[in-house]
């Protein structure tokens, strides 16, 4: 069941890859065939810096419910901040 359906987004932040540190620019989430993960279909989320080339990519293949429990946990946590307000969706 797989969607076609990518969203890309501009992010600032940093992932670690083998060879260490590096600036994130980009992220891309969409629900395909996985590479790895032992599931026929998973969310997919790719946090990577194109402007430094292939090998600066962070992959993750999640089952829904597992992307579903983390992206909870994340606006969870961020609703905690202090002086936090609810982001628009």
């Amino acid at each position: 069941m797989c969607t076609y359906d990518t969203t890309g987004l501009r992010i600032r932040g940093s992932g670690k890859g083998a060879e260490g540190w590096f600036a994130l620019t980009d992220a891309s989430v969409y629900f395909d065939h996985p590479v790895h993960a032992p599931d026929a279909h998973t969310l997919n989320i790719d946090l990577m810096n194109p402007g430094r080339g292939p090998g600066y990519r962070v992959a993750a293949e999640l089952d829904p419910d597992s992307a579903r429990a983390l992206a909870e946990a994340i606006l969870a946590t961020l609703a905690r901040l202090p002086g936090a307000e609810p982001a628009a969706v």
